[in-house]
Protein backbone atom coordinates (compact mmCIF):
# COMPACT_ATOMS: atom_id res chain seq x y z
CA UNK A 1 0.00 0.00 0.00
CA UNK A 2 1.70 2.89 -1.63
CA UNK A 3 0.05 5.47 1.41
CA UNK A 4 1.46 3.31 4.45
CA UNK A 5 5.17 4.31 5.67
CA UNK A 6 7.29 1.51 6.73
CA UNK A 7 7.74 3.61 9.83
CA UNK A 8 4.34 3.47 10.99
CA UNK A 9 1.71 1.09 9.09
CA UNK A 10 -1.68 0.65 10.34
CA UNK A 11 -2.52 2.88 12.96
CA UNK A 12 -3.11 0.08 15.96
CA UNK A 13 -1.81 -2.98 14.23
CA UNK A 14 0.58 -5.28 15.78
CA UNK A 15 1.65 -8.06 14.06
CA UNK A 16 2.49 -11.06 16.03
CA UNK A 17 4.40 -13.99 14.34
CA UNK A 18 4.19 -17.24 15.97
CA UNK A 19 7.40 -19.35 15.07
CA UNK A 20 6.99 -22.86 16.31
CA UNK A 21 6.63 -26.25 15.04
CA UNK A 22 8.90 -28.64 13.36
CA UNK A 23 7.96 -29.10 9.99
CA UNK A 24 8.85 -32.96 10.03
CA UNK A 25 7.06 -33.35 6.36
CA UNK A 26 10.33 -31.67 4.93
CA UNK A 27 12.94 -33.13 7.12
CA UNK A 28 16.28 -33.53 6.58
CA UNK A 29 15.98 -30.05 5.66
CA UNK A 30 13.93 -28.90 8.03
CA UNK A 31 14.75 -30.55 11.96
CA UNK A 32 13.38 -30.14 15.33
CA UNK A 33 16.06 -27.57 15.95
CA UNK A 34 16.23 -26.15 12.87
CA UNK A 35 12.60 -25.97 11.73
CA UNK A 36 11.38 -25.06 8.18
CA UNK A 37 10.31 -21.13 9.03
CA UNK A 38 14.64 -20.41 9.65
CA UNK A 39 15.65 -21.62 6.40
CA UNK A 40 15.61 -20.26 2.30
CA UNK A 41 13.60 -22.87 1.42
CA UNK A 42 11.99 -20.53 -2.05
CA UNK A 43 15.12 -19.46 -2.92
CA UNK A 44 14.41 -16.41 -2.47
CA UNK A 45 17.96 -15.46 -0.24
CA UNK A 46 15.78 -14.71 2.82
CA UNK A 47 14.24 -17.38 5.10
CA UNK A 48 10.53 -17.85 5.27
CA UNK A 49 10.54 -16.07 8.63
CA UNK A 50 12.48 -12.84 7.30
CA UNK A 51 10.36 -12.99 4.09
CA UNK A 52 6.91 -13.06 6.62
CA UNK A 53 8.40 -9.52 8.46
CA UNK A 54 8.92 -8.13 5.26
CA UNK A 55 5.69 -9.00 4.20
CA UNK A 56 4.28 -7.49 7.52
CA UNK A 57 6.94 -3.97 7.73
CA UNK A 58 4.58 -2.10 5.95
CA UNK A 59 1.84 -2.57 7.40
CA UNK A 60 2.88 -2.82 10.99
CA UNK A 61 6.17 -1.11 11.03
CA UNK A 62 8.08 -2.27 14.30
CA UNK A 63 4.84 -3.15 15.95
CA UNK A 64 6.03 -6.38 15.57
CA UNK A 65 6.36 -9.54 18.19
CA UNK A 66 7.80 -13.28 17.64
CA UNK A 67 6.30 -15.63 19.73
CA UNK A 68 8.70 -18.37 19.52
CA UNK A 69 9.86 -21.79 21.84
CA UNK A 70 13.48 -21.93 24.02
CA UNK A 71 15.03 -24.31 21.66
CA UNK A 72 14.54 -21.79 18.68
CA UNK A 73 15.17 -18.47 20.01
CA UNK A 74 19.09 -17.77 18.96
CA UNK A 75 17.99 -18.90 15.73
CA UNK A 76 15.21 -16.37 15.28
CA UNK A 77 17.29 -13.55 17.13
CA UNK A 78 19.97 -14.17 14.27
CA UNK A 79 17.29 -14.53 11.72
CA UNK A 80 16.16 -11.01 12.77
CA UNK A 81 18.99 -9.32 14.59
CA UNK A 82 16.88 -5.75 14.38
CA UNK A 83 13.84 -7.14 16.50
CA UNK A 84 14.09 -5.52 19.94
CA UNK A 85 14.30 -8.01 22.78
CA UNK A 86 11.02 -6.94 24.29
CA UNK A 87 9.37 -8.22 21.19
CA UNK A 88 10.67 -11.22 21.38
CA UNK A 89 8.49 -13.93 23.71
CA UNK A 90 10.13 -17.06 24.50
CA UNK A 91 7.68 -19.80 25.34
CA UNK A 92 9.96 -22.29 27.85
CA UNK A 93 7.63 -24.95 26.27
CA UNK A 94 5.27 -25.74 22.98
CA UNK A 95 1.86 -25.14 24.34
CA UNK A 96 0.12 -24.60 20.83
CA UNK A 97 -0.77 -21.80 18.90
CA UNK A 98 -3.33 -20.64 21.88
CA UNK A 99 -0.96 -19.74 24.40
CA UNK A 100 1.53 -18.20 22.11
CA UNK A 101 -0.60 -15.67 20.25
CA UNK A 102 -2.54 -15.23 23.72
CA UNK A 103 0.36 -14.25 25.27
CA UNK A 104 1.33 -11.61 22.81
CA UNK A 105 -2.69 -10.66 23.49
CA UNK A 106 -1.97 -10.58 26.70
CA UNK A 107 0.87 -8.07 26.80
CA UNK A 108 -0.17 -5.87 24.11
CA UNK A 109 -3.37 -5.50 25.83
CA UNK A 110 -0.96 -3.91 28.73
CA UNK A 111 0.70 -1.68 26.62
CA UNK A 112 -2.14 -0.60 24.13
CA UNK A 113 -5.88 -1.20 25.14
CA UNK A 114 -6.78 -0.14 21.78
CA UNK A 115 -4.44 -2.49 20.02
CA UNK A 116 -5.28 -4.80 16.97
CA UNK A 117 -3.67 -8.05 17.00
CA UNK A 118 -3.12 -9.48 13.60
CA UNK A 119 -1.55 -13.10 13.92
CA UNK A 120 0.47 -14.51 10.22
CA UNK A 121 2.14 -18.02 10.71
CA UNK A 122 6.20 -17.60 10.35
CA UNK A 123 6.48 -20.40 7.18
CA UNK A 124 3.50 -18.92 4.96
CA UNK A 125 4.42 -18.31 1.18
CA UNK A 126 2.10 -15.45 -0.12
CA UNK A 127 2.37 -13.55 -3.25
CA UNK A 128 0.54 -10.32 -4.54
CA UNK A 129 1.83 -7.93 -1.59
CA UNK A 130 -0.94 -5.31 -2.76
CA UNK A 131 -3.75 -7.94 -2.41
CA UNK A 132 -2.20 -9.01 0.94
CA UNK A 133 -2.57 -5.57 2.21
CA UNK A 134 -5.67 -4.72 1.18
CA UNK A 135 -7.45 -7.48 2.71
CA UNK A 136 -5.67 -6.94 6.26
CA UNK A 137 -6.26 -3.19 5.63
CA UNK A 138 -9.84 -4.62 5.59
CA UNK A 139 -9.63 -7.45 8.36
CA UNK A 140 -8.45 -4.41 10.78
CA UNK A 141 -11.17 -2.06 10.12
CA UNK A 142 -13.77 -5.14 10.87
CA UNK A 143 -11.92 -6.33 13.85
CA UNK A 144 -12.44 -2.66 15.26
CA UNK A 145 -15.58 -3.91 15.51
CA UNK A 146 -15.30 -6.01 18.37
CA UNK A 147 -15.11 -8.99 16.31
CA UNK A 148 -12.61 -12.08 15.56
CA UNK A 149 -11.66 -11.72 11.97
CA UNK A 150 -9.81 -14.54 10.09
CA UNK A 151 -8.57 -14.46 6.16
CA UNK A 152 -10.00 -16.79 4.11
CA UNK A 153 -8.16 -18.82 1.05
CA UNK A 154 -10.06 -19.75 -1.96
CA UNK A 155 -9.42 -24.26 -1.43
CA UNK A 156 -7.97 -25.77 -4.57
CA UNK A 157 -8.79 -29.47 -3.37
CA UNK A 158 -10.43 -31.07 -0.51
CA UNK A 159 -7.58 -30.43 2.22
CA UNK A 160 -8.20 -32.63 5.78
CA UNK A 161 -5.32 -30.32 7.11
CA UNK A 162 -7.57 -27.18 7.17
CA UNK A 163 -9.71 -25.44 8.93
CA UNK A 164 -13.04 -24.53 6.89
CA UNK A 165 -14.77 -20.94 7.02
CA UNK A 166 -18.53 -21.00 6.22
CA UNK A 167 -19.59 -17.98 4.26
CA UNK A 168 -22.80 -15.60 5.76
CA UNK A 169 -24.11 -12.41 4.74
CA UNK A 170 -22.12 -9.32 4.10
CA UNK A 171 -20.77 -7.91 7.05
CA UNK A 172 -18.72 -3.99 6.76
CA UNK A 173 -19.29 -1.29 4.27
CA UNK A 174 -17.40 -2.36 1.84
CA UNK A 175 -19.12 -5.49 1.37
CA UNK A 176 -15.97 -7.94 1.09
CA UNK A 177 -16.37 -9.18 4.40
CA UNK A 178 -18.23 -11.74 5.47
CA UNK A 179 -20.09 -13.51 8.32
CA UNK A 180 -19.15 -16.26 9.60
CA UNK A 181 -22.07 -18.86 10.55
CA UNK A 182 -19.39 -21.90 11.24
CA UNK A 183 -15.94 -22.28 11.59
CA UNK A 184 -14.37 -26.03 11.18
CA UNK A 185 -11.18 -27.42 11.95
CA UNK A 186 -9.55 -30.34 10.27
CA UNK A 187 -12.54 -32.28 8.88
CA UNK A 188 -12.32 -35.89 7.21
CA UNK A 189 -11.88 -35.97 3.63
CA UNK A 190 -15.32 -36.59 2.90
CA UNK A 191 -16.57 -33.52 4.96
CA UNK A 192 -13.67 -31.75 3.48
CA UNK A 193 -15.39 -32.31 -0.44
CA UNK A 194 -18.98 -31.67 1.20
CA UNK A 195 -17.33 -28.16 1.99
CA UNK A 196 -15.48 -27.19 -0.86
CA UNK A 197 -18.37 -28.43 -3.71
CA UNK A 198 -20.71 -25.71 -0.87
CA UNK A 199 -18.35 -22.59 -1.29
CA UNK A 200 -16.77 -22.55 1.78
CA UNK A 201 -13.27 -21.32 2.73
CA UNK A 202 -10.03 -22.44 4.04
CA UNK A 203 -8.57 -20.92 6.96
CA UNK A 204 -5.02 -20.02 6.12
CA UNK A 205 -4.39 -19.44 10.22
CA UNK A 206 -4.03 -15.22 9.67
CA UNK A 207 -6.53 -13.80 12.66
CA UNK A 208 -6.95 -10.19 13.05
CA UNK A 209 -8.50 -8.67 16.09
CA UNK A 210 -8.52 -6.49 18.88
CA UNK A 211 -6.24 -7.75 22.41
CA UNK A 212 -8.91 -7.63 24.94
CA UNK A 213 -11.48 -8.98 22.47
CA UNK A 214 -9.40 -12.01 22.35
CA UNK A 215 -8.33 -11.92 25.99
CA UNK A 216 -11.86 -11.39 26.72
CA UNK A 217 -13.05 -14.80 24.52
CA UNK A 218 -10.38 -17.05 26.00
CA UNK A 219 -11.75 -15.57 29.69
CA UNK A 220 -15.00 -16.66 28.25
CA UNK A 221 -13.95 -20.52 27.11
CA UNK A 222 -10.88 -20.61 28.58
CA UNK A 223 -10.80 -18.95 31.52
CA UNK A 224 -7.77 -20.33 33.32
CA UNK A 225 -6.12 -19.85 30.18
CA UNK A 226 -6.38 -16.22 30.11
CA UNK A 227 -5.50 -15.68 34.04
CA UNK A 228 -2.13 -17.04 33.65
CA UNK A 229 -1.38 -15.29 30.39
CA UNK A 230 -2.66 -12.21 32.24
CA UNK A 231 -0.29 -13.21 35.43
CA UNK A 232 2.83 -13.51 32.79
CA UNK A 233 1.82 -10.68 31.15
CA UNK A 234 2.18 -8.35 33.74
CA UNK A 235 5.66 -10.32 35.09
CA UNK A 236 7.58 -11.93 32.60
CA UNK A 237 9.52 -13.14 35.09
CA UNK A 238 7.12 -15.56 36.38
CA UNK A 239 6.72 -17.20 32.90
CA UNK A 240 8.57 -20.26 34.13
CA UNK A 241 6.69 -20.85 37.06
CA UNK A 242 3.10 -20.13 35.39
CA UNK A 243 3.61 -21.65 31.89
CA UNK A 244 3.67 -25.12 32.47
CA UNK A 245 0.39 -25.16 34.37
CA UNK A 246 -1.19 -23.55 31.04
CA UNK A 247 -3.13 -26.05 28.61
CA UNK A 248 -1.91 -26.87 25.23
CA UNK A 249 -4.93 -25.24 22.68
CA UNK A 250 -5.02 -24.33 19.53
CA UNK A 251 -7.08 -21.44 18.21
CA UNK A 252 -8.83 -22.56 15.83
CA UNK A 253 -10.80 -24.97 18.37
CA UNK A 254 -10.53 -23.39 21.63
CA UNK A 255 -11.83 -19.99 19.99
CA UNK A 256 -12.94 -19.77 16.73
CA UNK A 257 -14.89 -22.58 16.49
CA UNK A 258 -17.03 -21.48 19.53
CA UNK A 259 -16.67 -18.37 18.07
CA UNK A 260 -18.33 -18.40 15.05
CA UNK A 261 -20.94 -20.31 16.91
CA UNK A 262 -21.82 -17.25 19.37
CA UNK A 263 -21.55 -14.89 16.12
CA UNK A 264 -18.51 -13.33 16.90
CA UNK A 265 -16.61 -14.59 13.78
CA UNK A 266 -15.93 -12.51 10.30
CA UNK A 267 -14.05 -13.71 7.13
CA UNK A 268 -12.33 -11.42 4.43
CA UNK A 269 -12.04 -13.26 1.34
CA UNK A 270 -8.37 -12.98 0.24
CA UNK A 271 -7.19 -12.28 -3.40
CA UNK A 272 -3.96 -12.99 -3.32
CA UNK A 273 -1.27 -16.31 -3.19
CA UNK A 274 -1.41 -18.65 -0.57
CA UNK A 275 0.67 -21.70 0.47
CA UNK A 276 2.07 -23.05 3.89
CA UNK A 277 4.92 -25.79 1.91
CA UNK A 278 3.15 -28.55 3.74
CA UNK A 279 5.62 -30.75 2.12
CA UNK A 280 7.94 -31.15 -0.61
CA UNK A 281 5.45 -31.29 -3.59
CA UNK A 282 3.74 -28.15 -2.57
CA UNK A 283 7.51 -26.71 -2.23
CA UNK A 284 8.28 -28.04 -6.12
CA UNK A 285 5.81 -24.98 -7.09
CA UNK A 286 7.51 -22.52 -5.61
CA UNK A 287 11.15 -23.59 -7.15
CA UNK A 288 12.53 -22.36 -10.42
CA UNK A 289 13.17 -24.80 -13.12
CA UNK A 290 16.44 -26.27 -13.73
CA UNK A 291 18.47 -24.33 -15.98
CA UNK A 292 19.62 -27.53 -17.95
CA UNK A 293 17.03 -30.66 -17.29
CA UNK A 294 13.52 -30.06 -18.20
CA UNK A 295 10.86 -31.44 -15.61
CA UNK A 296 13.60 -30.88 -12.44
CA UNK A 297 13.48 -28.27 -9.77
CA UNK A 298 16.27 -27.50 -7.63
CA UNK A 299 16.88 -26.13 -4.49
CA UNK A 300 20.08 -25.12 -3.69
CA UNK A 301 23.43 -24.71 -6.64
CA UNK A 302 22.21 -26.37 -9.75
CA UNK A 303 25.27 -27.25 -11.10
CA UNK A 304 25.77 -29.98 -8.61
CA UNK A 305 22.55 -31.92 -9.94
CA UNK A 306 23.14 -33.92 -13.05
CA UNK A 307 20.11 -35.39 -14.47
CA UNK A 308 19.18 -38.00 -17.42
CA UNK A 309 16.01 -38.88 -17.74
CA UNK A 310 14.65 -38.03 -14.87
CA UNK A 311 11.91 -35.69 -12.84
CA UNK A 312 11.41 -33.75 -9.83
CA UNK A 313 12.58 -32.23 -6.88
CA UNK A 314 16.12 -32.03 -5.77
CA UNK A 315 18.13 -30.12 -2.92
CA UNK A 316 21.82 -30.45 -3.07
CA UNK A 317 22.32 -29.04 0.72
CA UNK A 318 25.63 -31.51 1.12
CA UNK A 319 27.82 -30.29 -0.94
CA UNK A 320 28.31 -33.47 -3.47
CA UNK A 321 26.92 -34.25 -6.68
CA UNK A 322 23.88 -35.55 -6.86
CA UNK A 323 22.97 -37.96 -10.27
CA UNK A 324 19.55 -38.71 -10.97
CA UNK A 325 19.32 -41.55 -13.91
CA UNK A 326 15.78 -42.73 -15.56
CA UNK A 327 13.83 -41.94 -12.10
CA UNK A 328 10.33 -39.98 -12.98
CA UNK A 329 9.05 -37.58 -10.17
CA UNK A 330 11.59 -37.98 -7.86
CA UNK A 331 12.66 -36.27 -4.40
CA UNK A 332 15.92 -36.44 -3.86
CA UNK A 333 17.04 -34.15 -0.25
CA UNK A 334 20.61 -34.17 0.29
CA UNK A 335 22.28 -32.72 3.27
CA UNK A 336 25.78 -33.27 5.07
CA UNK A 337 24.62 -35.99 7.37
CA UNK A 338 21.15 -37.32 5.81
CA UNK A 339 19.94 -38.03 2.38
CA UNK A 340 15.80 -38.76 1.76
CA UNK A 341 14.71 -40.49 -1.41
CA UNK A 342 10.97 -40.62 -1.99
CA UNK A 343 8.80 -39.63 -4.51
CA UNK A 344 6.32 -36.62 -4.83
CA UNK A 345 2.91 -39.29 -4.37
CA UNK A 346 4.75 -39.84 -0.42
CA UNK A 347 6.17 -36.72 0.10
CA UNK A 348 3.32 -35.71 3.06
CA UNK A 349 4.35 -39.23 4.85
CA UNK A 350 7.90 -37.71 5.32
CA UNK A 351 6.55 -37.35 9.01
CA UNK A 352 6.60 -41.10 9.78
CA UNK A 353 10.57 -41.25 9.01
CA UNK A 354 11.12 -38.56 11.79
CA UNK A 355 9.35 -40.65 14.17
CA UNK A 356 11.26 -43.80 13.20
CA UNK A 357 14.26 -42.25 13.93
CA UNK A 358 12.81 -41.33 17.11
CA UNK A 359 11.99 -44.28 18.29
CA UNK A 360 15.36 -46.30 16.97
CA UNK A 361 17.44 -43.66 19.14
CA UNK A 362 18.30 -41.54 16.57
CA UNK A 363 17.56 -38.47 17.80
CA UNK A 364 20.01 -36.30 16.88
CA UNK A 365 18.68 -36.76 12.92
CA UNK A 366 15.78 -35.45 13.89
Amino acid sequence: MADLEWASGLPGLYAVIPAGGSGTRLWPLSRTASPKFLHDLTGSGASLLQDTVARLRPLCGERLLVVTGARHADGVAKNLPTLNSDNLIVEPSPKDSLPAIGLAAAVLERRDPDAIVGSFAADHVITDQPAFEGCVTEAVAVAREGVLVTLGITPSYPATGFGYVQLGSAYGPSGHARWVPAFVEKPPLEVAKGYVDAGYLWNAGMFVVQASVLMAMIERWEPELAAGLRAIAADRDTIEDVWPSLPALSIDRAIAEPAAAAGAVAVVPAHFGWDDIGNFASLAAHLPPSRSRAGLRVLGDDDLVLSIDSSGIVAARGGRTVVLLGVPDTVVIDTPDAVLVTTRERAQDVKVIVDALASSGHEDLT
